[in-house]
């Protein structure tokens, strides 16, 4: 018998979470610095949030076949912008352990952000739809505060070794 394609991805999506919480978790363990270990533990408890949304999303659809729209209103996504504090940019080396875990992670937000963003294209059902679409945002609010953390640390490293042509 063929496998739902809406039950795949949400399979697919439950393993894309895992693998950022464990990364995350495992960055956050690494890293001697606790305001950066704070950071990747906040992410990895953002990364348990989706796998629980999705785990239950996924329990509802395979009893029901819909998807539930309240599970994603009750939800609150996202990481306050104000994470990014001098604390962490200036203990985050551009060509340290940090800063590499930094950049690993904006690509697997980027591809969850593109698992995501296909399956709402593609899904039939507005619920399944709206879940993907709400997820997508939620992972590019990830990847904002990343490549914002990214690019203080590019343009700390650009002033301490005068790089600027001006």
């Amino acid at each position: 018998m063929a496998q739902d394609p809406a039950l795949e991805v949400l399979k697919q999506a439950i393993l894309l979470e895992r693998q950022g919480k464990a990364f995350y978790e495992q960055v956050s363990r690494q890293s001697q610095a606790q305001p950066v270990t704070e950071l990747f533990q906040t992410m990895a408890e953002e990364e348990t949030r989706h796998i629980d949304v999705l785990s239950r999303q996924f329990s509802g659809y395979a009893d029901s076949g819909r998807f539930d729209q309240a599970e994603m209103e009750a939800s609150s996504a996202g990481i306050p912008s104000e994470i990014l504090t001098r604390d962490i940019r200036a203990q985050i080396s551009a060509a340290g352990y940090e800063a590499a875990a930094i950049s690993a992670a904006m690509d697997m937000e980027n591809r969850a952000v593109r698992v995501y963003s296909e399956r709402a294209q593609a899904a039939a059902d507005p619920n399944e739809r709206r879940l993907y679409s709400w997820l997508a945002d939620w992972e590019r609010g990830h990847l904002k505060l990343l490549a914002d953390i990214n690019d203080a640390l590019v343009e700390d490293i650009w002033h301490e070794n005068n790089f600027w042509p001006f």
